[in-house]
Order: structure tokens, then C-alpha cells, then sequence
């Protein structure tokens, strides 16, 4: 019987396991184990001696030529000194693998592992450390361009409402309100002084989920999927934006968002013009990944995923931002 079609699927990590002990030659006995399966798939590799993980892309999510620039740039940044996450080569010199998945050809790379564990709230002195991280990156990426998506404002705030519009009734107080304020943020966003705001490569993606800590402080980041080009304080705005989120304790927030800036300005200065954008820019970076999030219903969103999800985090999250930190 010819198998029906599918989607996605989850690869077997035994299987895989097999796959990469053999194909970057690590040791018998090598383990596998599935991470996460989300936008992409991550399971963890172990040989005993060291440990990796394994990406598996999903399917036509990125191409192999924008895998191939979101690894020339961790390439840079690992040869520059960044603690990041970087992709190792097979035995035959190759980064990218081809999977014949059910549903068609998947890319999977291995990356070293980012040594520590997730912590959602950490103390000042370490988002001191994490803007540091960010602005040696930025120093780096600079004027840098890769061939990937640019992050302009058509890309924040217009796209997101064709994935947006099947999942929000057009009729709701929600929508109204999204679409009032992406007339907003699009009129500001075209006002902005942009001589002033610093372009280059940026992550767009830095935050706990997305770090790990060790013990003794030192911070690895990891999973550069959304890397493309744009402003370079997309980044510290995404930042800003997700520490409002975690931490709910303003005195505790603010203490950590002063540390985190001065950390960042301690390596290069951030302009009048760009701490204006940051708000505006951290509300727009909300707009695109609930775009996202609409976009990968039928692989990855569908357990959170309806009408009632994206009005709770419009109400609670993106409103009270907007109001506080955009027009208050």
C-alpha cells in the first residue's frame, strides 16, 4: 500500500542516532533524543564524550542557500570569539544534510551544544553579560549583508495580516485595534531618522529560550533560524520586549533593563534615534511572530494555536506594551 502524504513528520531519534554516529563518525553507542519539535526539530546528540544537537529543518521552511548564510555568519561569529552555538562539518567536509523525509527532503545540520540550562529569570549582573554578548555581535554585523529575508517594515507589520486574518475575525475589537496600530507603526517607522539607525546582520530572536547559562555565568546563544538583515536594534528591542514579558516585577525589570543597556553601551553606543525606535520596533517584532505562529498552524501551532489565543495575547501582552512604552 503506496503511504498516505503527510505534512511533517517526527524522525525516529533512534534512527538518528545511527545516522549521525555514522555520518560525522562519532563513537558507538552514540544517543539521540528529541529536544523539540517546533518550528524546526532539535534533538540532542550524545556520544558519551560530548554533546550536540542535531537540527532538522522543516520542510521548505528555509532553503539551502539561507541555511547556508545563517551558518556563514555563526562561522564568523564562533572565529571572532562569540560564544555561539556553530555547525560542525561531516566526515566528507559537508554542514548540510539532505533527509528523505515522508513529506520530501528535509535539511539537518549538527551544531555544538551550548553548555548551561535555560533560566527564565536571571540576575542583573548576567543581562549585563547578554548585552555585552549582543553588541560584540553587532560590532561584527555591522554593514554585513546576507542573502536573507531584510526585516523592513512591510515584512513586520503587512505580512504578518495575510496569515493573521484566518484565525482573527475582521470584525473584532482585535483586529480593529492591530490595524490602527499597524498604521501607526508604519507612519513612525517611515518618519525614522534611518541615517541614525545602524544596519547590518541581526539574530532577531535573543531571549531565555534561546540562551543557556552556566553556573559560573557564561553565556552561550544559540538557534540564529530568524537571522536576515535590518536594523541592528531589532535585536536589543526584541530583547526589552521579552524581559517585559518574563519579568513581572517592575522594580526587578527595570534594575535588569538598566543592566542590560549598560552592558550593551559599555562595547559601542546606542543613539538618541535608536533608543526612540526601540518600542515602537519591539511592538512591530510582536505584529511578525504572531504572523508567524499563524503561518505554521498546520505544523507546529495547532496545540495553542485559535481565535481565543490571539486575543488573550493581544490584551495582555501587546496592548499594555504598546500603551506603556509606545504612547505612555
Amino acid at each position: 500500500m503506496k503511504p498516505f502524504p503527510v505534512v511533517t513528520s517526527t524522525l525516529s531519534p533512534r534512527h538518528l542516532a545511527d545516522y549521525v554516529q555514522d555520518t560525522y563518525h562519532l563513537s558507538a553507542g552514540t544517543t539521540c533524543k528529541l529536544l523539540k519539535a517546533g518550528i524546526n526539530h532539535s534533538y540532542l546528540i550524545n556520544n558519551g564524550e560530548s554533546k550536540y544537537v542535531f537540527r532538522v529543518y522543516s520542510l521548505n521552511w528555509r532553503t539551502r542557500a539561507e541555511i547556508e548564510e545563517e551558518l556563514r555568519l555563526l562561522n564568523l561569529l564562533q572565529e571572532k570569539g562569540i560564544s555561539v552555538s556553530y555547525p560542525l562539518k561531516d566526515d566528507k567536509g559537508k554542514y548540510i544534510q539532505e533527509l528523505p523525509a515522508p513529506e520530501g527532503v528535509r535539511f539537518g545540520v549538527l551544531f555544538s551544544y551550548a553548555n548551561g540550562d535555560k533560566l527564565l529569570n536571571f540576575p542583573a549582573e548576567l543581562h549585563y553579560t547578554v548585552g555585552e554578548t549582543m553588541a560584540r555581535i553587532h560590532q561584527l554585523t555591522q554593514n554585513m549583508d546576507l542573502e536573507r529575508i531584510t526585516y523592513a517594515p512591510d515584512v513586520l507589520l503587512i505580512a504578518p495580516f495575510e496569515h493573521l486574518d484566518k484565525f482573527l475575525p475582521a470584525e473584532s475589537e482585535e483586529m480593529t485595534w492591530m490595524l490602527s496600530i499597524q498604521n501607526y507603526l508604519l507612519e513612525e517607522l517611515e518618519k525614522a531618522d534611518k541615517s541614525k539607525l545602524r544596519k547590518g546582520a541581526v539574530h532577531m530572536d535573543i531571549w531565555f529560550d534561546n540562551l543557556n547559562i552556566t553556573e559560573d555565568g557564561r553565556i552561550t546563544i544559540f538557534d540564529f533560524d530568524f537571522c536576515g538583515n535590518g536594523w541592528l536594534c531589532n535585536d536589543i528591542a526584541y530583547y526589552i520586549l521579552q524581559l517585559h514579558s518574563t519579568e513581572k516585577d517592575e522594580t526587578e525589570r527595570m534594575q535588569k533593563l538598566d543592566s542590560f543597556l549598560k552592558g550593551y553601551e559599555s562595547i559601542t553606543p546606542i543613539n538618541a534615534e535608536e533608543k526612540r525606535m526601540l518600542a515602537m520596533l519591539g511592538v512591530s517584532i510582536y505584529f511578525f511572530y504572531l504572523g508567524v505562529q499563524c503561518q505554521r498552524f498546520d505544523n507546529w501551532s495547532n496545540v495553542f494555536m485559535n481565535e481565543t489565543h490571539l486575543k488573550r495575547f493581544i490584551n495582555i501582552l501587546i496592548k499594555p506594551y504598546f500603551e506603556k512604552n509606545v504612547i505612555g
